[in-house]
């Protein structure tokens, strides 16, 4: 078995696993409350979290792990999972289809494994180091775009603090593109890492926010890093890209200025 190949069948089993709890939550009917940072939350959140937590230890029980919701576990190993059990939460008790839960591993500092589910949308991606990244069995790639006028933008967060170092820039940017879309921070990324969209910016966003994503879009062939160009998870904000538009992406984040007129 190759490096991270059994880490990555654990992943995709217990992401999936997590997303058909927190269906039976929704079905039942779910009520949000506000966290200490008002981002909300649901019994659902708890349950998927928890029920994540204890599949890992039984798993791996030298490894650490980070939830949203709460888990922290030192690491016995230098290996630890990052975990949100339900990414886009606002979208869960909406109801609407653009929620995922994300688990990622972190080994020595570097994300080399992770899954992604949509379950609304039919949609897991997995990816390992050196094993390639994957949509639902097919090995995916990011597009080969290279030109700004024909390709699609997801921006995730236009009411979000982290805009606020390049409001006066992003729209004049933005028009530049083809087309701009904003489905939600990690479907948006999933686009991305599968050539369906071709530039991602998430002005806001924990590591439990990231850590699939980045190691997805990596072993699709695509940039992932933090929006001063750091390769972490832990910067506070990320984009991903196809290659040839990570100079379009730079253009944007080094005409950073003072917030627009009107804007607090």
């Amino acid at each position: 078995m190759m490096a991270f190949e059994r880490e990555v069948e654990v992943a995709k089993l217990i992401a999936q696993e997590a997303s058909a709890l927190a269906l039976d939550y929704q079905r039942r009917g779910v009520t949000a409350e506000s966290k200490y940072d008002e981002s909300p939350v649901t019994a659902a959140d708890r349950a998927c979290e928890k029920m994540i937590v204890e599949a890992i230890a039984r798993e791996f029980p030298e490894d650490g792990v980070l939830g949203e919701e709460g888990a922290n576990r030192e690491a016995r190993n230098g290996r630890k999972w990052i975990i949100d059990p339900i990414d886009g939460t606002r979208d869960f008790v909406r109801n609407l289809p653009l929620w995922a839960v994300l688990i990622g591993l972190e080994q020595d500092g570097e994300i080399v494994a992770g899954a992604a589910h949509c379950p609304r949308q039919g949609l897991l991606l997995w990816a390992g180091k050196g094993l390639g990244a994957w949509a639902n069995g097919t090995r995916i790639q990011v597009s080969g775009q290279t030109d700004q006028k024909n390709a699609v933008c997801c921006f995730n967060g236009f009411q979000k603090p982290g805009i606020l170092r390049f409001s006066n820039h992003l729209v004049p940017w933005l028009h530049g593109f083809w087309a701009v879309r904003c489905l939600g921070g990690a479907v948006d990324c999933m686009m991305v890492a599968q050539g369906i969209a071709d530039v991602w910016i998430e002005p806001n966003a924990a590591p439990w926010d990231l850590a699939p994503l980045k190691i997805v879009t990596e072993e699709a062939g695509g940039r992932f890093a933090s929006l001063d160009g750091q390769n972490t998870i832990y910067g506070g904000n990320a984009y991903a890209c196809t290659p040839r538009l990570e100079r379009c992406v730079q253009e944007l984040l080094k005409s950073q200025g003072p917030p627009a007129l009107g804007v607090a």
